[in-house]
């Protein structure tokens, strides 16, 4: 990770720590960069493209960065308020040099962030990212400005965001007809996609936080605060709802008795189904170090192989493309489906779980029925240096302690925040009380050592 952009882009509270300056500048770094870098020789300028969710200071953001790209030179492509594996999808299927979406994903409307997209549609690489720190930090020559006919424009291209809608209702391979189905947008990117996605395919839809108001966004509301859907489920007798976080790259479900499916259970419902088909072949689930056991037990049951990545999308997402795996993600939601995109999508996720409970005729309790959860717990410490803390040799002892504890019927995991000063302690066991006694021998000898920010 560099100063300022983590495993999901530069993120901060917008105009404290993202500024319409950094922006601006990051903008006028890769219009130049791209311009001397562009795919195409019959392009007078770079084409870049731009979306972003609803916050407020989203709007603030795209009309600095697309300012800098067009006075380098290069061209800026505005998709609007849309999601960002609509940005990841576009930039490769349109052949634009680079992708950029505005969001800070679940995080509260007043932080922001910006995440970068190659022309492949997947994460820029460290190279460049590291050359637009250098650009930040002034430790790179300053491009200069473009001027007369060489100043880029900016153009209005909502058509590649209605295109991406029409990819993924070509998708669906059944008729939703009858089925009575909840999408939590979460005031966020898929507040009209998703809908328009699913009415158009047959679905008689219950619409959460579909209501963006600059400031709303992930308030009480989606994949963060799923309790919302379950009961909005159970009471309007729905088949099943959806749940998106606020740039719907990541999607969680609820079945028809109010129940959370989660990224763990999604990925083994998936990879039976293929399994099923014939379709899996030899090929692994990629899940994360975060993912339950009980997803390991029962793709055991099944025979089907797995792989432990590093938290993060990007992680998972890279193993999956240099050993062809079909089906990937994290238990937070985040899956990637190989053969139709190349990041985590939370509207094309909730269509293929449609896809396996329409095929198998079983509503997605009894799909999901197989993998037993083992209760886990999860602590965010914010503290005033992650990575003192993880070097800690007393937080270490404590650790081995903890494990010491579960005596092998269970796991301590204790890792940083890609994106935030935070020490995140998990702990799974057979049971809550074992997990939180763990969790408690290495959180107090974080606070003795007074790491902890309160």
């Amino acid at each position: 990770m560099g100063k300022y952009f983590g495993t999901d882009g530069f993120r901060g509270e917008a105009n404290v720590g993202l500024t319409a300056k950094h922006a601006f500048k990051i903008g006028r770094f890769l219009g130049w960069y791209f311009n001397q870098n562009r795919k195409s020789d019959v392009e007078d300028h770079a084409r870049i493209v731009i979306g972003k969710d609803t916050r407020r200071s989203s709007y603030m953001l795209e009309y600095a960065l697309a300012a800098g790209i067009t006075s380098s030179g290069a061209d800026a492509y505005l998709l609007h308020v849309t999601t960002t594996p609509s940005v990841a999808y576009i930039t490769k299927a349109d052949g634009f040099d680079c992708g950029i979406m505005i969001s800070a994903s679940h995080n509260p409307f007043y932080d922001n962030g910006i995440k970068l997209i190659n022309d492949q549609g997947e994460k820029m690489e460290d190279e460049t990212i590291a050359k637009v720190e250098d650009f930040l930090d002034g430790r790179a020559g300053i491009p200069p400005y473009a001027t007369r006919g060489d100043i880029g424009r900016t153009v209005d291209y909502v058509s590649g965001r209605n295109r991406y809608m029409g990819y993924l209702i070509s998708l669906g391979r059944f008729s939703f007809k009858g089925k009575k189905i909840a999408l939590d947008c979460a005031n966020g990117s898929a507040w009209n996609i998703a809908p328009a996605v699913f009415n158009a395919l047959g679905a008689k839809t219950y619409l959460l936080n579909t209501e963006p108001d600059g400031t709303n966004i992930n308030l009480n509301a989606g994949s963060t605060h799923i309790e919302g859907l379950q009961k909005f489920v159970v009471e309007n007798g729905l088949d099943i709802g959806f749940a998106y976080d606020g740039d719907a790259d990541r999607c969680l479900c609820v079945d028809e008795k109010g129940e959370v499916v989660d990224g763990d259970k999604i990925l083994y419902i998936y990879a039976r189904y293929l399994q099923d088909r014939g379709k899996l072949e030899n090929s692994e689930v990629v899940a994360t170090v975060m993912s339950n056991l009980g997803l390991f037990k029962a793709l055991d049951e099944l025979g089907i192989g797995y792989a432990k990545t590093a938290v993060g999308d990007k992680n998972v997402y890279d193993y999956m493309a240099a050993h062809h795996n079909h089906i990937g993600g994290e238990q937070s939601g985040h899956i990637i489906f190989s053969k139709y995109a190349s990041t985590g999508d939370g509207i094309l996720t909730s269509l293929k779980i449609m896809e396996v409970v329409l095929a198998k005729g079983k509503p997605l309790s009894e799909l999901a029925a197989p993998v037993k959860i083992y209760p886990q717990v999860l602590e965010n410490v914010r503290v005033t240096d992650k990575n003192l803390v993880m070097n800690a040799p007393l937080v270490k002892q404590a650790v081995e302690r903890a494990e010491a504890e579960l005596a092998g019927n269970g796991r301590m995991l204790v890792r940083c925040s890609g994106t935030e000063p935070l020490v995140r302690v998990m702990a799974e066991a057979s049971d809550l009380e074992t997990c939180r006694r763990c969790i408690k021998i290495v959180t107090d000898v974080i606070d003795s050592c007074g790491f902890r920010v309160e």
